[in-house]
């Protein structure tokens, strides 16, 4: 065992443990969810204190080789070292203080280990590690370049799948069937029509997430406590911000208002909102897989999707579609995060937030699990869906659907009494009209067209 101690006493810390007597108080605070601190934070975090050491030493605030230690052990935690290290609920007190020291105390102690070969030594976690810094501009940086880190991942993950349902769009493109709105028969469309509307609703995504990373860029780092900067020097301050750009490889900048951006997470909240856009889309689109592939038999069945695992335990031979219900509880899950994100943000006070950790919990945890199932619906389920043009056809030819475009030639109320006439009898719209004589075949043909019934102007009026 070794002895740790702070204001509040002396405690004694596992021989193994590399954080300090702060960390253990904070793991025994704090015994919510079992979650971890994101890694993608924590490596922000480590980061920047790499930067500020660095910057530290070559202005003489630090000694050089505590100042080069420190900037090893930061490398080895952003490569993903000592990660059973962070022990700290993701949910905690203190805007995010218990993750700031929990880094402080890590790295002061593999840095006193690269100096001296042990735990103990002369790097300090607070007088060296956190030195100019404060969690409020420390974690708030970090939790902007971690929102980053795990935008572009999601934002390319957004364009595969745009890309697969254009794949459908285009295999699907002469394939006619019948629209629906409000679950009724509506107007024919193409399948590939359906596939397309789709994409398109990925590629705003795609567009709307690419444009938010800009309002992440703003940073109050070097703005210690409250965004004044105390205990910072300017030359710090523009220093530790431009090494910090160059080592999160993404366009920082230092906020012309580190008051503001200390305070307020709005930014958190606005990002949030776009990630639950997607989330809204894909679940709508994954719901409508759904739909569309019911059956197979005794439901719409009009696509397949790709078989993945057997579906019951009792019932022979069934299949489920479970990629697609998987996307729907990722989406209700960030849908909830964002709430929890809205709460979190609003009930910020004075100079801070303190429920930062809450809102880094849900943004990035969103993140990830929306980059994740994002490629999961394109991989295990957009890819293999294949289509039923018989069935489609079927429905098309059985459904009232086709009377719309005997408006212009029959009029309303003509049209009408033709489509109450083919659902009380059983009949197809086209039958009826051929029978009672309204129109001929040619004239049929011509309005009953495929392209003519899924496309712009009056169907059976060529140019018009």
């Amino acid at each position: 065992m070794r002895r740790d101690k702070d204001l509040l006493g002396e405690r004694d810390l596992p021989d193994e443990a590399y954080y300090g007597v702060h960390t253990l108080r904070a793991t025994e605070n704090f015994p919510l969810s079992g979650y971890r601190v994101h890694p993608r934070l924590i490596a922000a975090v480590a980061l920047i204190k790499k930067a500020a050491a660095e910057v530290n030493g070559e202005q003489g605030c630090l000694p050089a080789d505590i100042a080069r230690a420190i900037a090893q052990a930061a490398d080895e935690v952003v490569d993903g070292r000592w990660h059973d290290q962070f022990v700290v609920d993701a949910l905690q007190g203190g805007a995010g203080t218990s993750t700031n020291m929990n880094v402080n105390e890590v790295l002061a102690s593999r840095a006193n280990e690269i100096l001296t070969g042990d735990k103990t030594g002369p790097v300090h976690p607070l007088d060296h590690v956190n030195l100019h810094q404060s969690t409020n501009d420390v974690y708030p940086t970090a939790l902007r370049i971690a929102a980053v880190w795990l935008l572009q991942p999601l934002s390319e993950a957004c364009a595969a799948l745009q890309a697969d349902l254009q794949a459908k769009e285009a295999e699907f493109a002469g394939v006619i069937k019948v629209g629906r709105t409000q679950l009724q028969d509506a107007l024919p469309i193409m399948l590939g029509q359906e596939f397309g509307a789709w994409a398109q609703a990925i590629a705003r995504d795609r567009w709307r997430l690419y444009k938010v990373e800009e309002r992440l860029r703003q940073t109050n780092l070097g703005g210690t406590a409250v965004g004044t900067g105390l205990n910072a020097t300017p030359k710090y301050i523009h220093a530790v911000n431009e090494r910090v750009r160059q080592y999160a490889r993404i366009g920082l900048a230092r906020a012309e208002n580190m008051v503001d951006v200390t305070q307020n997470a709005d930014v958190f909240v606005e990002v949030s909102g776009l990630v639950k856009t997607l989330a809204v889309n894909l679940s709508k689109i994954t719901h409508d897989l759904r739909l569309l592939s019911s059956g197979p038999r005794a439901g719409l069945g009009e696509i397949v999707l790709p078989e993945m695992q057997a579906g019951s335990s009792i019932m022979p031979g069934k299949v489920n579609p479970v990629i697609a219900e998987a996307v729907n509880q990722a989406a209700f899950h960030v849908i909830a995060s964002d709430m929890a994100i809205t709460l979190a943000a609003q009930s910020g006070q004075l100079e801070l937030n303190a429920f930062l950790p809450l809102i880094a919990h849900h943004l990035l945890g969103a993140m990830e699990i929306l980059t994740n199932c994002t490629v999961m619906l394109g991989n295990r389920c957009v890819k293999g869906i294949a289509a039923r043009p018989e069935r489609c056809r079927q429905l098309l030819e059985g459904s009232l659907a086709a009377a719309t475009a005997l408006v212009p030639h029959l009029g309303y109320d003509r049209a009408t009494q033709v489509a109450r006439t083919a659902y009380a009898s059983g009949r197809t719209v086209r039958d009826v009209v051929r029978q009672e004589g309204l129109m001929g075949d040619e004239a049929l043909d011509a309005i009953f067209e495929p392209g003519a019934l899924t496309r712009p102007g009056i169907a059976g009026k060529p140019g018009k």
